[in-house]
Formats: structure tokens, C-alpha cells, sequence
């Protein structure tokens, strides 16, 4: 166990916190995804608890599954996987292994600020790199940037894709909910950098808050396609678990002369509830408030993102180095 204070030169804005680190080993690093609701079905995440502090993110229930609480636990209590990048390339070497689309973040964000000194992301991103396996990333963190050069190459064989969150243009809004993410500015440069650099971006609206920033959707669709965004996706918030209880609390705090209506809007999409557990329901909510942001997410897409259709991923350049060359006596 070791710990390391995260300065916050990572980003424009957001509060020091001491972080407390703990290496584990799990014997494998790709989970399979069984949601109906999730584009994906295997994902590896570097990291468990993030540093990132959204108030919202659902990752906080999975916590407890360590025994940690999902509130200030999640945000500083971070269990890393040094041994990710090689435990991926065992996978890669089984002899009945076949590739398909591996996410990295299908629960916590891999680009977290220990990230920069630890560089797992970075390392499973050189056995994508070296095997020529298709890999998805799902950030909010402009240390992506970094990685530009491994993801352009993959780009180049239709094996890298990147879906960016964004939330709110407002800076201000920004820095209340995810008090430790990169800026607004940070994050649309990395969308115009990434995609100038040949690497397909979509942009995730993830999550859209009642009366926080559900009136930023139609503005949000044109800063992605501004910044050189292929597609968009959009997801209405839902707080289950333990969430529930610490956005409650939050939004009490900081937004005390709204904090009903919030409140009162999240339950109108989800049948009376903050919580919301069906499948292909969850993600997008019911009612008449859900359906006006699904309107107005729609409109925007036709008319700033007309091509919704997401690329393949090409698998067929995959290949195992070295299988299946002979040994030679002098080798």
C-alpha cells in the first residue's frame, strides 16, 4: 500500500485531495458485460474508485464491493492494477482466443489523475498497439492527449474508437459536478485533437440532469460536431443504490433554490422513483420530460450530426507475435 497527493496542475480547476492507493491482483483483467443497455461487451478498468469526484456516477455503487462507502471512499481510496498490461497480453496468447471489442472505463474513467504517474492505461494501450486489437476508451480526461500516437496508429486500421463525456459547457456547472475532471475548454480540445489526429470521437451527454443541464442538449450536439465529433449518445441521470442519498445531499447544498424541482424531474423519468432499473428503459427514462430531451437531442443530431452511423471495428489485422514461427536451433 502507498499513498501520493495528486497536485492539481492536472487540470485547469478542482480541489487537492490525499488519495489513498492500493495495488491488487486480480488473476484476469477482461470483464464481460451482460447489459442489454451497454454498446459493449468486454471492458478492462485500470483502476477501481476514481479520483474524478462526479456526483452522479454510478461506478460509486461498486465500491462496496470492496468495503468502502460509495461516497468519499470512492473518490480516495483507488485500487490500481499494475499488472493489467500483461495479464491482457496472456489473454491475447491463448490459443483459443478470438478478438472482439475490449472498452477501457466501462466503470471507472482509465485517464483518473493517477494516471499520470502511473501509466497503466498507457501500457495496455502499447498490447492493443503491438497485438493490432480494436480498443474502445471512454473518457472525461484530456491526459487522452497523451496517448494520441498509439491511438492514431490503431486508428489507421479502424481499430480505435473514443467517446468522450461531455456535460455541460458551463464552467461553472462543470466544476459543481465533476470537481475534478479537465475543464470545459480541456475537454472540447480533446475532441478536436483526437479527431484531427484520424481517431473517430463521439461524445457521450452523459448524464443529462433535470434543470442542472438538460437546457444545454441542443448546445452541447453543436460544440461536439464544432469540435469534430462523428456521433452523439445521450443518457438521463439515474441515482440508484447509494447514489441516490449522496446526490440528495448534494444538490441540497448547491442548488438549495431548485434542489425540489431537480429532484421532482428525476423521479417524473423514472415512474416516480430516483432509481431506475429496467432494461432499455434506464438509460433514457419515460414520461413527457423524457421525451422533450429526447426531441431535442434528436433535432440537434439531424441537424449538426446528420451521419449517426458508427464505424465497424476491423478485426482482421490481429495477430499473435512470434505464433506459430519455428524455432531454430541458432534463434
Amino acid at each position: 500500500m502507498q499513498e501520493h497527493d495528486e497536485g492539481i496542475d492536472v487540470y485547469d480547476e478542482g480541489e487537492s485531495t490525499r488519495t489513498k492507493i492500493i495495488e491488487v491482483q486480480p488473476k484476469t483483467i477482461v470483464t464481460e458485460n451482460k447489459s442489454p443497455d451497454v454498446p459493449f461487451d468486454y471492458s478492462i478498468n485500470p483502476y477501481q474508485g476514481c479520483e474524478h469526484g462526479c456526483v452522479y456516477c454510478y461506478a460509486r455503487n461498486s465500491h462496496e464491493y470492496w468495503g468502502y462507502n460509495a461516497g468519499k471512499d470512492f473518490e480516495r481510496v483507488i485500487m490500481v492494477k499494475k499488472e493489467a498490461a500483461s495479464l491482457l497480453e496472456k489473454e491475447f496468447r491463448k490459443k483459443s482466443y478470438q478478438p472482439k471489442l475490449i472498452v477501457l472505463s466501462g466503470n471507472t474513467d482509465c485517464y483518473q489523475p493517477i494516471e499520470r504517474k502511473l501509466g497503466i492505461t498507457r501500457e495496455l494501450l502499447k498490447v492493443f498497439q503491438q497485438y493490432r486489437h480494436p480498443v474502445g476508451i471512454i473518457t472525461k480526461n484530456s491526459l487522452i492527449q497523451r496517448d494520441i500516437d498509439i491511438l492514431s496508429d490503431l486508428a489507421k486500421i479502424n481499430a480505435a474508437q473514443v467517446v468522450v463525456s461531455l456535460t455541460s459547457l458551463r464552467e461553472e456547472t462543470r466544476r459543481l459536478m465533476e470537481p475534478r475532471t479537465a475543464s470545459v475548454k480541456q475537454r472540447l480540445q480533446t475532441i478536436e485533437k483526437l479527431s484531427a489526429a484520424g481517431i473517430p470521437v463521439r461524445v457521450n451527454l452523459a448524464p443529462i440532469i433535470p434543470a442542472i443541464n438538460s437546457d444545454e442538449v441542443f448546445d452541447l450536439v453543436k460544440a461536439a460536431a464544432d469540435h469534430g465529433a462523428l456521433t452523439a449518445n445521450y443518457i438521463l441521470v439515474r441515482l440508484n443504490g447509494a447514489i441516490g442519498p449522496i446526490f440528495e445531499d448534494w444538490v441540497q447544498k448547491v442548488y438549495p433554490d431548485r434542489a425540489d424541482k431537480v429532484l421532482n424531474l428525476i423521479k417524473e423519468t423514472h415512474g416516480g422513483a430516483l432509481n431506475e432499473s429496467r432494461f432499455k428503459t434506464r438509460m433514457r427514462g419515460e414520461g413527457v420530460y423524457a421525451e422533450q430531451v429526447k426531441s431535442i437531442f434528436d433535432i440537434a443530431c439531424r441537424k449538426f450530426l446528420p451521419k449517426t452511423e458508427r464505424g465497424e471495428m476491423d478485426y482482421s489485422h490481429f495477430s499473435v507475435p512470434g505464433a506459430g514461427k519455428q524455432m531454430g536451433m541458432f534463434d
